[in-house]
C-alpha cells in the first residue's frame, strides 16, 4: 500500500508540474492543466493513478494550504472596504442560480428534493479554481480579487447552509432550531477570527522572536490554520474557511511576508495535487448518454448565467469591465458542487444520471473561468 501512495504520488506531482509548465507557455493557467491531467490518469481512463482515501486526505490538506495562502495576500482592511459590495455580490449569486436550478428541475418534472439538490449545487463558488487563478496572475491584492474572494467564502457559508437545510428535508429531519443554530455559528465563528484573531494575530507577532523553535512565525501561524480548519469543519462550516480566515489573521503583521515565503515550498508540493484528485473523480463515461449531455449542457449555461448575471449587477456600481470580471470568477462551482452531487448520490436523493449532469456543470464551469478570467482581468489592468 505504501508503494502504491508513493508512486501515486509521483505521478501526480510530475504530471502536474509538465502540465503547469506546458499549460503557462500557452499562457493559461496551469489549474487547467492540473485538471485535465487527473481526468487524463484517473481511475476512469487510464487508470494510472487510484482511487484512494489516502490521496483525498493529501488533496484536502491541499486546498486548506491554498485558502491559507490566499488568506495571507488579503487583508481585512481591504474586505472591510469592499464587504458591502461582496455581500451584494454573493447574496445574489446565491439566490438567481438557486431558483433557476430549482425552476428548471421542477418544470422537467423531477421531485422537488432533487430539483432541490441540484439548485444547491448550482449555489457555491469554488473559491479555490478562482484563488489560484488569481494567484498565479499576481492579482489578489486587485479590488476585483478581493470582491470575489469575499463574495466566494460567504457564498461557501451560505452554500453550506443551504446544504444543511436540504440535507435535513431529503433526511425528514428537518428543524428549524438546528439551522438557525448553524447560521449563528457560521456568522460568529467569522466575525470571531476577523476580529479578535487578528488583534490576537498582531499581539503574538511582536513575541514570536522569543521563541526558540525554528521559523516560529511559519510554525505557530499553520498551527492556527490547521487548528481554524479543524473548528470549522467541526461547526458545520468548510474547513477552507477557517483556513482562509487565519490567512487574513495574519496577513496584516510584520510577519507575514515572511511567512508567506516559507509557505512557497509547501503550498506548490499540496496545491496542485488537489487539482489533479479533483480531475481524477470525473467519470467521462457518465456522458455517453445523449440526454444527459444536453441536460448537463443547459444546467451548466443556467449556472453561468447565473452567477454572471446574479453577480455583475451586483457589482455593476464599480463599472461594466469590473462587474463582469467579478461574474466571471464567481462561475466555478468545482469541489462544492462535486461535494453536493456526492452527498445526493450517497442518500439516493439522485440517480447516477443527475450526478453525471452535475459532474459535468462542475468540470465545464471549473475549466472555462480561469482562461476567461484572465482575459477579464488583462482587459481591466489595460484601461
Amino acid at each position: 500500500m505504501e508503494t502504491r501512495i508513493l508512486l501515486d504520488l509521483f505521478i501526480i506531482f510530475a504530471a502536474a508540474k509538465l502540465a503547469g509548465e506546458i499549460f503557462h507557455r500557452l499562457k493559461q493557467p496551469a489549474v487547467v492543466g492540473e485538471i485535465l491531467v487527473g481526468i487524463l490518469l484517473g481511475p476512469h481512463l487510464l487508470g494510472l493513478i487510484s482511487d484512494s482515501h489516502t490521496l483525498s486526505v493529501f488533496a484536502e490538506i491541499g486546498i486548506i494550504f491554498l485558502l491559507f495562502a490566499v488568506g495571507l495576500e488579503t487583508r481585512a482592511t481591504d474586505m472591510f472596504r469592499v464587504g458591502r459590495v461582496a455581500l451584494a455580490v454573493a447574496v445574489a449569486g446565491v439566490l438567481l442560480p438557486f431558483g433557476m436550478g430549482l425552476a428548471f428541475m421542477l418544470g422537467l418534472g423531477g421531485q422537488l428534493v432533487t430539483a432541490l439538490f441540484v439548485a444547491t449545487a448550482l449555489v457555491a463558488t469554488s473559491v479555490g479554481i478562482t484563488a489560484r487563478v488569481l494567484a498565479d496572475l499576481g492579482q489578489t491584492a486587485s479590488r476585483p480579487a478581493r470582491i470575489i474572494l469575499g463574495a466566494a467564502v460567504i457564498d461557501d457559508i451560505l452554500g453550506l447552509i443551504v446544504l444543511a437545510i436540504v440535507s435535513g428535508m431529503s433526511a425528514g429531519n428537518f428543524s428549524t432550531w438546528h439551522i438557525g443554530l448553524v447560521i449563528i455559528e457560521a456568522i460568529a465563528f467569522t466575525v470571531f477570527v476577523l476580529f479578535v484573531g487578528r488583534h490576537a494575530a498582531h499581539r503574538l507577532s511582536a513575541h514570536l522572536y522569543k521563541l526558540r523553535i525554528s521559523n516560529p512565525a511559519f510554525v505557530v501561524s499553520v498551527a492556527l490554520c490547521l487548528g481554524l480548519s479543524a473548528v470549522a469543519n467541526y461547526i458545520g462550516l468548510a474547513a477552507i474557511v477557517g483556513a482562509f480566515l487565519a490567512g487574513m489573521a495574519f496577513a496584516e503583521t510584520q510577519e507575514a511576508a515572511h511567512i508567506r515565503r516559507s509557505l512557497d515550498p509547501v503550498y506548490d508540493l499540496l496545491v496542485p495535487i488537489f487539482f489533479v484528485i479533483m480531475g481524477t473523480q470525473v467519470n467521462l463515461h457518465s456522458f455517453a448518454n445523449t440526454f444527459i449531455i444536453m441536460l448537463g449542457l443547459v444546467i451548466t449555461i443556467l449556472a453561468i448565467i447565473g452567477k454572471l448575471v446574479g453577480c455583475g449587477l451586483a457589482a455593476l456600481e464599480l463599472g461594466k469591465r469590473e462587474a463582469l470580471a467579478i461574474g466571471i470568477g464567481m462561475i466555478p462551482r468545482g469541489e462544492v458542487g462535486l461535494v453536493v452531487a456526492a452527498i445526493g448520490l450517497s442518500r439516493g436523493i439522485i440517480g447516477n444520471d443527475i450526478y453525471g449532469v452535475v459532474v459535468f456543470m462542475c468540470i465545464l464551469t471549473t475549466l472555462i473561468t480561469p482562461p476567461l478570467l484572465r482575459m477579464a482581468l488583462k482587459r481591466l489592468s489595460s484601461i
